[in-house]
């Protein structure tokens, strides 16, 4: 049999039917759900007096509209806008009408949908697992295949569990050499995203290998794939291994028993054959590695943090001169001045890029014993209950309000400018979120991603700051 890679494996395993010059029909083993994407969905099952066809293989969660405060009385709907409230509700009754497990606002099990489906076990290495949201890509990490889709693609897969799908090509991208010590799993992928552009795997599942990423934590692995999607790729993956197995080992819906003996078998079966053969490779040099920010207005505008805005004119496409004109024009930056140093007004930590444990811990290390810059706001905000409850029992919490930080509860907040958690026209922050477009964080705000411990780092100063000064 010819070798296959691991993309390869799990695409052929799920199609349903192939016909000549057709999407394939795709079975699809999880969808995942939250409040934003999916009311239309669930109106057409009611429009065409639908049953959802598998509902145990979807769970739902709130997470994009949900206010992270802590309130007296425990009801964070009681400080939510009424566009939220109204979302909320509707996708609480929505599960309950068509029979789908949800995660609601009262749930000790409540957080982003990507970081509760790994921590719960629904992720799983070698599934199909979609959801209404573009960082579905995060799932990736435990070595399956995992997408975001739309609307009419989530009644799809509520009404069949299945979903039409053109097979996308493969890119292997390898990060050779160890990891120097202050470089994180969010340098890496951005200075990925640096390196190709935002639309070099557009088109492709990527495929992440080489020693730097088999020595990642799953945590670390799910923030690689979590922003694949933000070079274009259709999908980021990373193959199941000892790491992987041991996270998931014990936890709610992983098999146990001879089920996972039976699954652990399988699952070994899934890396990527040696001579597979990929449509696309790039490698990146993990030894050379420097903290990384983003000084523009997508997330393929960054640089090391000891580095300088670029010059326009060193530019030779005129259309790519424009673009960075334009981006530096909205940021209020100047061609040649240095990032490090530069003002912050406002510092989030968390998402579903870096909302996770290790991620808390990485800032929690940087601010232990020190204070944040007066005048700075800085929100950390643990992606999941589960975190939160984590973060508390090591004394997390503590580091981060005795440096003059908010510590909040589990949700998207910031990363959307969701329920006040947003900055003003004309503010910087310095985000561990995924995306720094335009108004992403508040209208006329101004967004620099970083890693969290480059982001706590520069809350200390109230500037950006190479967190290796201080670690």
């Amino acid at each position: 049999m010819k070798p296959r890679t691991l993309f390869e494996k799990i695409w052929e395993a799920h199609v349903v039917s192939q016909q000549p010059d057709a999407p394939a029909i795709l079975y699809i083993d999880r969808q995942y759900l939250h409040e934003v994407t999916s009311p239309q969905a669930f109106a057409g099952l009611r429009e065409r007096g639908l049953p959802a066809r598998r509902p145990d293989r979807a769970f739902a969660t709130v997470d994009h509209s949900i206010p992270t405060l802590f309130v007296p009385s425990g009801d964070r709907l009681s400080v939510a806008d009424d566009a939220s409230k109204t979302q909320i509700r509707q996708l609480e009754k929505n599960c309950a009408d068509f029979g789908i497990p949800c995660y609601d606002h009262n749930s000790p099990d409540q957080g982003i949908v990507h970081v509760i489906g790994p921590e719960k076990g629904l992720t799983q290495p070698g599934m199909t697992i979609v959801c209404g949201d573009s960082h579905t890509s995060t799932h990736g990490a435990f070595g399956s295949l995992a997408f975001g889709i739309g609307t009419s693609e989530i009644l799809q897969v509520l009404a069949t569990q299945c979903l039409l799908q053109r097979k996308p090509k493969t890119m292997l991208v390898k990060i050779e050499g160890k990891l120097p010590a202050g470089i994180s799993a969010k340098d890496i992928i951005l200075a990925l995203i640096a390196q190709i552009g935002i639309g070099g795997a557009t088109g492709h599942v990527i495929e992440y290998g080489g020693e730097a990423i088999q020595m990642l934590n799953m945590d670390e692995r799910m923030t690689i794939c979590n922003m694949s999607i933000e070079c274009g790729a259709r999908a980021g993956m990373i193959a199941p291994d000892e790491v992987t197995f041991d996270y998931l080992k014990g936890r709610e819906y992983a098999p146990s028993g001879s089920a996972w003996d039976a699954a652990l078998a399988a699952w070994r079966q899934l890396p990527s054959d040696p001579g597979a053969q990929y449509d696309r490779e790039v490698v990146l040099n993990a030894t050379s590695l420097q903290p990384m920010v983003t000084f523009g207005t997508n997330p393929g505008m960054g640089i090391p943090v000891t580095a300088s805005v670029p010059h326009p004119d060193k530019l030779e496409n005129e259309s790519q001169r424009a673009a960075l004109q334009k981006a530096l024009a909205y940021m209020g930056l100047q061609p040649g001045q240095p990032i490090a140093g530069q003002k912050v007004d406002v510092v989030f930590i968390g998402s579903c890029t870096n909302g996770r444990i290790t991620d808390l811990r990485a800032a929690a290390e940087v601010l232990r014993g020190r204070k944040v810059a007066d005048g700075l706001t800085v929100l950390v905000v643990p992606g999941s209950r589960a975190v939160l409850r984590q973060a508390e029992q090591e004394g997390l919490d503590r580091v981060f309000i005795e440096a003059g930080a908010q510590w909040r509860d589990a949700g998207c907040s910031m990363c959307i400018a969701m329920n006040g958690d947003m900055i003003q026209p004309g503010q910087y922050a310095i985000s561990t979120s995924n995306r720094n477009f335009e108004g992403r964080q508040g209208k006329g705000g101004r967004t620099l991603l970083a890693s969290p411990a480059t982001a706590a780092a520069s809350a200390v100063n109230g500037y950006v700051t190479d967190p290796r000064e201080i670690l």
